[in-house]
């Protein structure tokens, strides 16, 4: 790296968050799984690595922030930071390359997808967790809201269960009470956190879990596999490997079901280039073609299959770009909108639940929009949905807030 290089940082999360000694720092992480590390920058260095789009050369980015701020930036200093960043894979380039096609390879040979968020985001041990299951949410939730019934479908939330014990609780109890007892096949629809290129991507691999592994459903994944005529379903396949929104649904299913036999069609909804274009998906041949599989899937399965959506609602306040937290008023009007959004899923409204959540996509940052949308689509005719319970987790922080909500799908 030097003063002509042109870096380029790849696609990670961003995020601000509180910090004692600079008040709040940039922090970059890996959604993709190929470091575990991450990055906090201070808001001095902002304005460097935010040039670093792979247009300017860093003696270029150096002369523009010393403009900017109004201080002599060396470009040595510019050099270093960017190297940094090379070497810690957080820059596009051969390094990172390299680092990507070894990790793409070990995953794409295994046949077991590892529990990555174990002792992290929940439990790591057995007996912990199923206690944590059992007393922080589950029995927290309450009998509240569980409907009696068959249930074809399930929304529940992504957050880490640590915040979402009560909204996980609310799901999965009622799942519980509502489990047709043929119920042997569960597709899992999850948000992509990491950019994808296809609208789907597939997973044919056991998933585990501290309570042991779940495997997949082969014959039902590659019956849907072969439906994706217009783009590989195994393209972003490598999502998976860190992908949380399905490995927190496998958790608690595990869980529920105990020994009971069954297994898992494993999906990350990407539909990107619906939600950048903001149009509905299901003026796309190729994706109706895709989760028309889904309904078929239920059809030649008569009351073994359920379909779970990890998916979370809105993600508002500093922490995700905004200026500062919501008070009361706006944390009133963010949950009317929601449950207007949510009105159009109880509806099973697809392209109505698509138009209301894409019109304020922006502001209200709804990650959950594209497995919602294709658990809708997938529903048995018929079937009426019941939210089962809405929640805004409230960072103590600095007041950043993720809406999330348990909803029922019932025969």
């Amino acid at each position: 790296m030097d003063a002509n290089a042109r870096p380029a940082l790849r696609p990670v999360e961003s995020i601000v968050v509180p910090d004692r000694q600079h008040g709040r720092v940039l922090v970059l992480r890996d959604t993709q799984g190929v470091t575990a590390a991450h990055v906090q920058l201070p808001p001095v260095l902002v304005p460097i690595v935010s040039r670093f789009n792979g247009q300017l050369t860093c003696a270029e980015i150096a002369a523009e922030v010393s403009r900017e701020l109004g201080v002599d930036l060396p470009a040595e200093v510019v050099v270093r930071l960017a190297t940094e960043l090379e070497q810690g894979l957080f820059l596009e380039g051969p390094t990172f390359r390299a680092a990507r096609s070894k990790v793409e390879r070990e995953f794409a040979e295994a046949t077991v997808r590892p529990a990555s968020h174990a002792g992290g985001a929940y439990h790591g041990e057995g007996a912990k967790l199923r206690r944590y299951i059992e007393q922080d949410c589950l029995a927290k939730a309450g009998p509240g809201g569980r409907r009696a019934g068959k249930m074809v479908g399930l929304v529940a939330p992504h957050i880490d269960p640590w915040r979402g014990a009560v909204g996980y609780g609310h799901a999965y109890g009622a799942l519980s009470a509502a489990l047709p007892a043929e119920v042997d096949t569960f597709v899992v629809l999850g948000t992509s956190h990491a950019p994808m290129r296809a609208p789907f991507a597939l997973c044919r691999k056991a998933f585990d879990t501290p309570l042991g592994a779940v495997p997949a459903d082969l014959e039902a994944i590659d019956a849907l596999s072969a439906r994706a005529t217009a783009f590989d379903p195994y393209s972003d396949q490598f999502n998976h490997k860190r992908e949380h929104s399905l490995e927190f649904q496998v958790v608690f299913l595990r869980h529920l079901l105990g020994e009971r036999p069954f297994r898992i069609v494993p999906i990350l909804a990407g539909l990107g280039m619906a939600q950048v274009r903001g149009e509905d998906p299901a003026g796309d041949a190729e994706v109706v073609r895709f989760v028309d599989g889904l309904r078929e899937l239920f059809d030649s399965r008569p009351g073994r299959v359920l379909v779970v959506a990890g998916a979370d609602m809105a993600h508002v306040g500093p922490r995700f770009g905004d200026a500062r937290p919501f008070d009361a008023e706006q944390r009133g009007a963010l949950e009317r909108t929601d449950r207007a959004s949510l009105e159009h899923a109880t509806g099973v409204e697809p392209s109505g639940f698509w138009q209301h959540v894409a019109a304020d996509l922006d502001e209200r940052r709804v990650c959950g929009l594209a497995p919602i949308w294709s658990l809708l689509h997938a529903l048995p005719s018929g079937s009426k949905g019941e939210v089962l319970h809405y929640e805004q987790t409230v960072d103590a922080e600095d007041g950043s807030i993720v809406s999330h909500a348990a909803v029922g799908f019932y025969a």
